[in-house]
């Protein structure tokens, strides 16, 4: 790709149009080249390195660049000289229901959405859904906050709250009035839906779902928990109930 191709995947358009993403520093493409071990399509990223990194040992077609041209296509304000352009496709998967998923109804927050990957990816098993309008998850500061959890966790984008019910038997939310997490009842939903970090989601849309509700007990003393920490919560209890 030409770097004046790459410099534009800043950008969400030019991700949409040339259909790959930048994923920058030591520790993200190491995690992108574990990913690939697993996930054969992510061979087709490509490196970008300068003179310190050209002895890199990588699966991945490699290109030399100089610093400064590095400093160009960077994010970053100080690039460690290496880099990769992976293809957008290679990170989406088929739909499936052979796991359960987090459902994420028009969340905005980069750190949010990187934060819950994380938690994704070190329990396993889970597959995220992003609906539409939703912060676009190759955005480089999601790559960056998710620290490589993006490569190895099945997301899917653009996907309607209106499709889950053909998808999913048990949807479930949280609501100060609901069940505590704790129930077994909790254990049993396939699908967890969470909303807007300011607006929650709506709810004609749960209870066409037929979606039962939920809450993790607190002292009252505010009204909500952080997206990133009810989700990493929620997906903590579920895995010790099932233990």
């Amino acid at each position: 790709m030409k770097l004046d191709d790459i410099k534009k995947l800043q950008q969400k358009k030019y991700r949409t149009q040339l259909g790959y993403c930048l994923v920058e520093g030591e520790h993200l493409v190491l995690e992108l080249q574990r990913a690939a071990a697993l996930r054969p399509a992510l061979l087709g990223a490509e490196l970008y390195l300068t003179d310190s990194y050209q002895h890199w040992d990588s699966p991945f077609p490699h290109h030399l660049i100089s610093e400064r041209q590095m400093a160009s296509i960077s994010d970053t304000k100080t690039p460690q000289g290496i880099a990769a352009v992976v293809p957008i496709a290679a990170l989406q998967p088929a739909a499936s229901t052979g796991e359960p998923a987090i459902y994420l109804h028009q969340i905005q927050d980069p750190g949010n959405l990187g934060t819950i990957l994380r938690t994704l990816a070190w329990f396993g098993g889970y597959r995220c859904l992003l609906s539409p309008g939703s912060v676009d998850p190759y955005n480089p500061k999601v790559i960056r906050s998710s620290m490589g959890a993006i490569f190895h966790v099945p997301l899917e984008t653009e996907v309607p709250i209106e499709s889950l019910s053909g998808r999913y038997r048990q949807p479930g939310y949280l609501d100060m009035q609901g069940d505590p997490i704790s129930s077994r009842a909790f254990g049993d939903c396939d699908c967890y839906i969470f909303g807007n970090e300011a607006r929650g989601v709506p709810h004609e849309a749960l209870s066409a779902l037929n979606a039962q509700a939920f809450t993790i007990p607190g002292s009252g003393l505010i009204e909500s928990l952080n997206l990133g920490t009810a989700v990493s919560l929620s997906i903590y209890e579920r895995q010790r109930g099932k233990a």
